[in-house]
């Protein structure tokens, strides 16, 4: 085989992961998309006097750069640099992990032991990317089925490692199947093993989709009726979110909301980032924004209302402060910026969730507490700049007349441990506010929007999602959407979801499968590692 037939393998598995992810892809291309990476690995692997060290990662960065281009090339359009950085390193990230799967083959000389790393090491990969402050779980490949997500109703089990584990075994079975160690020669003359292999791979694919077919049809919500008012003010966020006055802006959401909302709406709902009055925490209630606010939930006595906006904590003496903490410049007093969810009712109180799972490059920065200087770098998307405060605990309004409910912000929504950690603290309902304007007309809103109803399978939530400038919807506990509204166009939805109090497995015990993973790639890795020293002192003393 020559060296550019590999890159153009490379290319092909690119081609193929793109072809199949959401919104308008086709995920049964997910099941072979791996496969043309595994014959230039396999090739790689059986001729090592052809090859340098680290090949496998030069020949597998094409696949994973054209995946990521393809897939997430409209990050370009809220920052470019920012969308180079992302693509570019998430595309090195992933042929690591394929290096590493190599190298493993290489010093432990089983396949068995070499393809079970392969997937151990892809789940360990997509649990740090949950996990650290460069999360970017976009392209976690059990996200791939979000919108097709009727294939994956048992993901109420498993969450999307499940889904993760079902396309790489297809692709090592449908590889092992097809490939006869050159490509002149595929299938066909059949051996004995594959009498085996081909109805495997076949029922490897067939049977969660039967599975999840049932699931489906046999799923029945409780009847738990809360009436919930969803509003899409469309501001746009280059133009107007930052430089419109907060009256405005409330007035705006209520000229859409008003005609919707009556004395039985249980809640009203508004998106992420909309109030930008930077309120003091410290003293919320004497702004103009909660002023307007409350005003509205005396008219109507049962109505909870939620609004993002953006909060300041003024630290006081003996609080600890926070690694995200910025100093007065003209006194020694500390204070932090959030991206908040606020709940106002009839209670006195106001209760305040900040967003926990932070946007890297523009929310976040890696090592804020010992690299300050980073913060220069942070992306200027609007509004505050820089690293964020975040709250520990995932937090659980207490409601006027209705059931218990959580909001999550934006990107939140990906993070399907994080989601589910809502849920098991007592949330009945699931409500998502974002700002998705950023990315213009793109797949990425789109995108953003089908993960949702993943979110909705693992916790069997109802959810409503109100948008800023789309889309906004109302999605069942089987994961189905419903009035699914227009990008770039004003709306007000009204709805009635189902509360529901029941715990999912997949609720319980999280990312079980993707921690499982990570010990068992971290033995075989070590074990990788013991055998490469074991043969480099056997040459040593040959």
């Amino acid at each position: 085989m020559k060296k550019y037939q590999l890159f153009l393998l490379s290319a092909l598995s690119g081609l193929l992961m793109s072809a199949a992810w959401p919104e308008r892809g086709f995920p049964g291309l997910l099941f072979a998309g791996f496969v043309p990476l595994l014959i230039v690995e396999d090739f790689i692997y059986r001729h090592p006097g052809k090859f340098i060290k680290f090949s496998l990662l030069f020949y597998s960065y094409p696949a994973f750069l054209i995946w990521n281009g393809l897939t997430t090339w409209w990050i370009y359009n809220s920052t470019g640099a920012g969308a180079l950085i992302a693509i570019g390193m998430n595309a090195l990230f992933m042929s690591i992990i394929f290096q590493l799967f190599h190298f493993t083959r290489r010093k432990l000389k089983n396949d068995l032991s070499a393809y079970a790393a392969l997937i151990f090491y892809w789940m360990a990969f997509e649990y740090l990317h949950l996990n650290w402050d460069l999360n970017w779980p976009w392209l976690n490949i059990g996200n791939g089925f979000s919108s097709y997500y009727r294939w994956v109703e048992w993901y109420e089990f498993t969450g999307t490692f499940g889904g993760t584990i079902w396309v790489l075994v297809a692709n090592i079975l449908l590889f092992k199947v097809l490939y006869r160690g050159s490509l002149t020669r595929f299938l066909f003359p059949l051996k004995e093993k594959d009498f085996i292999l081909i109805p495997a791979f076949l029922l490897w694919i067939i049977v969660p989709l039967i599975i999840s077919w049932s699931i489906y049809h046999s799923y029945k919500e409780k009847s738990n009726p809360v009436t919930i008012v969803v509003v899409q003010p469309d501001l746009d966020p280059y133009k107007e979110q930052y430089t419109i006055p907060p009256v405005e802006v409330v007035g705006r959401i209520m000229q859409l909301a008003e005609p919707l909302t009556d004395s039985n709406t249980n809640f009203l709902v508004a998106p992420e980032s909309a109030i930008q009055e930077f309120m003091w925490e410290n003293d919320i209630a004497t702004f103009k924004s909660i002023t307007l606010l409350k005003d509205i939930v005396k008219k109507y006595p049962n109505l909870n209302l939620l609004v993002g906006g953006s909060t300041r904590h003024e630290f006081g003496p003996g609080e600890v402060v926070s690694n995200t903490a910025r100093k007065f410049s003209d006194a020694d007093i500390y204070y932090d910026e959030y991206n908040t969810a606020m709940l106002l009712n009839s209670r006195d109180s106001i209760q305040l969730y900040h967003k926990s799972k932070l946007t890297p490059g523009v929310e976040i920065l890696p090592t804020y507490k010992h690299f300050r200087l980073l913060e220069k770098l942070a992306i200027n998307m609007g509004g505050t700049v820089g690293s964020l405060g975040m709250d520990k605990i995932r937090r659980v309004y207490t409601t006027v007349k209705t059931v218990k409910v959580s909001p999550t912000i934006c990107y939140e929504s990906i993070f399907g441990e994080f989601f589910a950690e809502f849920v098991r603290n007592g949330a009945e309902v699931m409500i998502i506010i974002t700002n998705d304007g950023w990315w213009g007309n793109t797949a990425g809103h789109r995108q953003h929007f089908t993960f949702a109803s993943l979110r909705a399978i693992e916790t069997r939530r109802s959810i409503a999602r109100s948008a800023n400038t789309g889309i906004s919807a109302f999605i069942d506990q089987r994961g189905d959407p419903h009035q699914v509204t227009k990008y770039w166009e004003p709306a007000a939805i009204k709805g009635i979801v189902n509360a529901n109090d029941q715990l999912t497995f997949y609720v319980k015990h999280g990312d079980y499968l993707a921690r499982i993973a990570s010990y068992c790639g971290g033995i075989l890795f070590l074990l990788s590692l013991v055998m490469h020293f074991i043969h480099k002192k056997r040459k040593f003393y040959k």
